[in-house]
């Protein structure tokens, strides 16, 4: 019994070191996303550019030192920091009127990708109250129209909470879509 022991406490400790080095680099993501998109929203196109793409190369890491590690790599925290590539590489996509890519196209699980376009519909209403503030109904509106097709389209997944847990930004969606087309029909009619 010690051997076995001895043979799973090494599998494990070897483990359990990979797994302290995938959440440093899923917290760079996370930051590096979050940093493009402030980029995005203050017009800073070359420095969004640079943090989008530092970030892409981590998850490409990430995939490669976890692709042994199915448990390590479908936990939580790689899922967040996915989530937050997802959406500061849709975002930045959108901003730019380039087609956003597959999940596949970009090696993430598409679960993960669900959730980010889910927080995507959160920063075009940012966008979208940028364009009011500046008085920009027609970019507004348009901003809209585009949360309204996202939120439609989430809508269509309905699965239970252990494959995919969506029901809380289809909510979250739902909630930022009505408050969207209210401020929109407030500015049209003032």
């Amino acid at each position: 019994m010690k051997n076995v022991i001895k043979k799973i406490k090494k599998v494990l400790d070897k483990k359990d070191e990979l797994r302290e080095e995938t959440l440093q680099i899923t917290r760079k993501i996370i930051r590096l996303s979050g940093e493009c998109i402030r980029a995005l929203h203050k017009d800073e196109l070359d420095l969004a550019t640079e943090k989008l793409r530092n970030a892409e190369k981590l998850v490409k890491k990430l995939r490669k030192m976890l692709k042994d590690h199915p448990d390590l790599y479908y936990a939580g925290y790689v899922r967040n920091a996915h989530q937050e590539y997802v959406e500061a590489l849709l975002f930045y996509n959108y901003i730019n009127k380039k087609d956003f890519p597959l999940p596949e196209e970009i090696g993430i699980p598409e679960s993960h990708y669900l959730l980010g376009i889910g927080d995507l519909i959160g920063e075009l209403r940012r966008y979208f109250l940028e364009k009011l503030v500046k008085n920009d109904l027609d970019e507004a509106e348009k901003i809209c129209n585009s949360i309204k097709n996202l939120h439609d389209e989430l809508l269509i997944f309905d699965y239970p909470k252990g494959l995919i847990n969506i029901r809380h930004k289809q909510d979250h969606a739902r909630y930022i879509l009505e408050r969207t087309l209210e401020d929109l029909a407030r500015a049209k009619t003032s």
